[in-house]
């Protein structure tokens, strides 16, 4: 990102103000602007509305588009965004998708149907470079790829695929992160996203399955989890800060139970939902 010194001067107070901050006060008060930067520069990459809409100016966009915003995101030009509309430079109609190996594994989906995953590698990324426990980074990792097959209900949805692959907690955090981004908690620093006032409306009230599933996790031996998930769970991100997937085999191989026979042909309860991405062009 290029700086122009001027414009940050003017952004931090002017020069006078500038002169009185010691140096780590003004490396902070930098960071601070470089990161506003960027987050604006992406607001508007990914078409983020200007204004704050409410619950009822979103419903009255839907007969607006072509598909629905839960659509998941290998099946509508558009649907990569919760926004409901095409990024900048993104073609009119789908690209032919490249095929698949005849055992495809994990890093198979990521490298050939969930990319980009810039925003759960990157999540994964903090995770690991915080310091937290192996399962937690695979939580991370996994935890909105399921996007690629459906957006609404994500958490759910990726939570059953990818059960029979993970433990218990993994699965856990997966489904119930959901849930419990919608509500803060001040000891691990977590707050409402301000971000999900343009997505759900200014006015928008979790409906009551979702304040149940939260109530449920809340007391559960597994909570901390799924809540770790929502701390590292990043609403803005850097698209300079390219992470390989394969930086995260190891944590793979030693959590994730890959199938011989691989992922959507091990006769599986979810099989046909890997299958699904595979060829999600299938008519009939």
């Amino acid at each position: 990102m290029e700086i122009d010194r001027r414009k940050v001067i003017t952004a931090l107070g002017g020069a006078s103000v500038v002169e009185l901050m010691n140096p780590e006060a003004r490396a902070e008060a930098l960071e601070d602007y470089l990161s506003q930067q960027l987050d604006a520069a992406m607001a508007a990459k990914l078409g983020v509305p200007q204004n704050t809409p409410t619950v009822a100016e979103l419903e009255a966009q839907i007969e607006t588009r072509p598909f629905r915003k839960g659509v998941g995101t290998l099946f509508a030009v558009g649907a990569s965004t919760p926004f409901g509309n095409r990024v900048a430079g993104e073609a009119n109609n789908v690209a032919k998708l490249p095929a698949m190996p005849a055992k495809p594994t994990l890093l198979d989906f990521y490298k050939l149907r969930f990319n980009p995953a810039t925003h759960i590698l990157q999540s994964a990324d903090k995770a690991l470079t915080s310091g937290m426990p192996e399962e937690i980074v695979l939580a991370c990792l996994l935890h909105d790829s399921a996007h690629a097959l459906m957006k609404a209900d994500h958490g759910w949805w990726a939570a059953q695929l990818y059960e029979p692959y993970v433990s218990p907690k993994v699965t856990f955090a997966i489904r119930y992160h959901q849930a419990l981004r919608f509500f803060p908690d001040p000891s691990v620093n977590y707050e409402y996203p301000i971000l999900y006032n343009k997505i759900f409306g200014k006015d928008y009230v979790p409906p009551e399955y979702i304040k149940q599933a939260h109530d449920y996790a809340r007391k559960h031996k597994f909570y901390m989890a799924a809540r770790m998930v929502t701390v590292n769970d990043l609403y803005s991100f850097d698209p300079n800060h390219v992470v390989d997937p394969a930086k995260f085999t190891d944590i793979i191989g030693r959590h994730f139970k890959q199938p011989k026979e691989g992922l959507g042909y091990d006769n599986s309860a979810v099989a046909h939902m890997w299958r699904t991405i595979i060829n999600p062009d299938v008519g009939l």
